[in-house]
């Protein structure tokens, strides 16, 4: 199983608001240490500003910031927020499965179970759970100086 880069970015992002606690954040900046698109960012903050994750500010001396203390941020709940409905087999698409043998194969309990399993496993973790190594991750995404 592959999530998208789109869950990626918005891990990434609430990983670095939770090491970045004492101040709001930009998406900018964020884009840079990650040496990811600032468009990209943009589209995922406004995603977890409207699912309640993150609070955002507009305007001079705006930004983001974690709307929740980290450890009641479930990764299980996000990556079920950003991913929607995992559809990893045809058949499990009702509206586009065309498989002829899908209401006779086992594939589809077999996939469901791993995929429910795979959310057991991220539901047990939080964001601080993820950011335990906080002054590393504070050293590897630190700003790095402009070489003009």
């Amino acid at each position: 199983m592959q999530l998208t880069y789109y869950t990626d970015y918005s891990l990434r992002v609430l990983m670095y608001l939770a090491i970045r606690r004492d101040r709001i954040a930009n998406i900018s900046e964020i884009a840079e240490c990650y040496g990811i698109s600032r468009n990209h960012l943009v589209k995922v903050v406004h995603n977890l500003a409207r699912g309640g994750v993150i609070k955002s500010y507009r305007g001079k001396g705006g930004g983001i910031e974690l709307a929740r203390d980290l450890k009641e941020i479930n990764i299980g709940e996000v990556v079920r927020y950003t991913e929607g409905p995992l559809k990893p087999v045809e058949c499990f698409d009702v509206e586009r499965n065309r498989c002829v043998i899908a209401n006779v194969c086992g594939l589809a309990d077999a996939i469901a179970e791993a995929c429910n399993s795979f959310f057991a496993t991220l539901d047990r973790y939080t964001l601080a759970d993820l950011v335990k190594r906080r002054e590393r991750l504070r050293k590897v995404l630190a700003p790095r100086p402009s070489l003009n």
